[in-house]
């Protein structure tokens, strides 16, 4: 798996992440990687990532870090990640696969991977079928990925045979726009995404127009005041209890903060 530095992944997600991004996507991946080392077919997972944060995280589920020497882009780290499997252990299979599967249940990941035994490569393609989610490789055949964009017309041209299968969502559902998160959602998200989703989340509780400031609830009960510059900070011009409502906080318990308050979009 290909990680790319926290502060800058996932540029898409801003809108509906805002500066809790680079906590979602490191959600993301540990959602990830626990369920595709929970895999019966998985043997290991190689986290292919330059950043410490994550890699600390990662290697505590499990996961073998490995430094993003080539720097040379997305498809370079994973054949660097390929390597460096191989290294240890010569012809094995490998399997290529995004970070950013929040939803993955590690069933669904068995029936792709059982799938793609037969074949020397072969990938399955996203939710959008126009990106490429996962990419295997057979004993003794070189991944050649090309990750990023149309990548599932590239797969193909490459010789890669297609998995098609319609019971595996999980597998094909990456996350890179709130709306991606939705979906996801809908199919269930895996408990690290889900404990920082809730942590993003509330319910508005009072609001006096006047003094652009008011409440919220959290989803636990817990209320929480916010001030004037976290109402304008989310760029609001009115808000009504009840509705759901996207925060971003500084502090913990007690000292709990509200730095931004908008509406929820995934």
């Amino acid at each position: 798996m290909p990680l790319k530095p926290l502060a800058v992944a996932k540029s898409r997600l801003a809108p509906a992440a805002g500066a809790d991004r680079a906590g979602l996507v490191l959600a993301f991946a540990q959602d990830t990687v626990a369920a595709a080392l929970s895999c019966a077919a998985v043997r290991d997972v190689v986290v292919v990532t330059d950043d410490p944060r994550a890699g600390a995280e990662l290697a505590l589920l499990g996961a073998r870090i490995v430094p993003d020497a080539p720097a040379a882009g997305l498809n370079a780290a994973l054949a660097h990640g390929a390597r460096a499997v191989r290294a240890g252990r010569p012809g094995a299979p490998v399997a290529a696969m995004n970070a950013d599967l929040p939803a993955l249940r590690p069933s669904e990941l068995l029936r792709v991977l059982e799938s793609a035994e037969g074949f020397p490569r072969a990938f399955l393609s996203d939710a959008a079928g126009i990106g490429t989610t996962l990419l295997s490789a057979a004993p003794d055949h070189e991944l050649a990925p090309a990750f990023g964009g149309p990548s599932r017309a590239r797969h193909s041209a490459s010789g890669a045979v297609e998995i098609a299968r319609a019971d595996v969502p999980s597998v094909r559902r990456d996350v890179d726009t709130g709306a991606d998160l939705r979906a996801a959602a809908a199919l269930g998200l895996g408990p690290y995404t889900a404990r920082y989703s809730a942590r993003m989340q509330a319910t508005a509780y009072t609001y006096d127009s006047q003094t652009r400031s008011g409440s919220v609830l959290l989803d636990d009960g817990t209320p929480v005041p916010f001030e004037a510059p976290a109402f304008d900070a989310g760029g609001l011009r009115l808000l009504r209890p009840g509705q759901r409502v996207r925060i971003e906080t500084e502090g913990e318990g007690a000292a709990l903060r509200i730095t931004l308050i908008t509406l929820q979009t995934f």
